[in-house]
């Protein structure tokens, strides 16, 4: 099995109620969505970031200088048989803690997108979009060989082809200008705003989770994130009224997503 399967005993790093519940859980994200599934939890929707194995020795431009692409062990790929198998075993998990009209979204680049939809149909979930987020301000492709990568994939299913899912259709036309919401969405990177306790080499943009989280739940609905990393799940879900359980294994970004939600709670009052 995958080493990102041998991590830590999860136990409770933060938790607060007010005005909605916002849970850290620190550790193994497999055993914390065993422990959930044995309890009967559900959840209205799950957002996954996993990683995308891309720290492989390869290079980046950041700021305006050349950087490895090293994010840490969790990022590194095993080959592609073990890298689909851990995305199997995280995503049956996830199906398994759907309610019966909860939503899984998953954001991914060509590296393991495809794994992704191929898991989701070999577990007979059903996809209902394929978002491109699409970037204008990406970095430069500085091997001068490929075209420039400036789009993220996130897959949007359901968990079988017979159940129901929540989409707030009216609510995403009127916000297009009451037009229908097309499937291509244009978001910068995080803004310095949304890095001032900390950053995540992955870190995803408060409106991008804002707009997913309000597309497929109501107020009140309970949210799960496998994969937390610095809290933009969390965060988004606390300013749109959501509950929110959020999973990860590195204690600095449970200290970082614990800060992020203590200025979400900040903001509201």
């Amino acid at each position: 099995m995958p080493k990102q399967l041998v991590v830590q005993k999860p136990k409770s790093y933060f938790r607060a109620s007010k005005p909605v519940l916002a849970q850290v859980i620190m550790g193994d994200c497999f055993t914390a969505m065993d422990n959930m599934i044995k309890k009967g939890q559900k959840f209205d929707m799950i957002f996954a970031d996993p990683p995308y194995f891309l720290s492989n020795g390869g290079i980046t431009c950041q700021s305006g200088k050349m950087v490895k692409v090293d994010k840490g062990d969790w990022d590194s790929s095993q080959g592609p048989e073990l890298n689909h198998e851990f995305n199997t075993e995280w995503i049956k998990r996830c199906r398994d803690l759907l309610a019966d009209h909860g939503t899984l979204w998953v954001s991914g680049t060509m590296h393991i997108i495809y794994s992704v939809g191929f898991a989701m149909q070999q577990l007979e979930m059903k996809i209902l979009n394929n978002v491109t987020w699409q970037k204008p301000n990406p970095p430069p492709n500085l091997a001068n060989r490929y075209f420039t990568h400036s789009t993220e994939t996130i897959l949007w299913a359901r968990k079988s082809e017979k159940s129901k899912h929540k989409f707030n259709y009216s609510l995403m036309r009127e916000e297009n200008k009451g037009k229908q919401m097309k499937d291509v969405w244009t978001f910068t990177a995080p803004k310095k705003s949304e890095k001032s306790e900390g950053k995540h080499p992955t870190q995803k943009p408060l409106v991008l989770l804002d707009r997913i989280i309000r597309a497929s739940t109501n107020e009140g609905a309970t949210i799960l994130d496998p994969f937390l990393g610095s809290g933009t799940t969390s965060v988004a879900a606390v300013l749109t009224g959501r509950n929110s359980v959020g999973i990860e294994q590195d204690e600095k970004y449970c200290e970082l997503a614990k800060k992020r939600i203590k200025w979400a709670q900040q903001v509201l009052k």
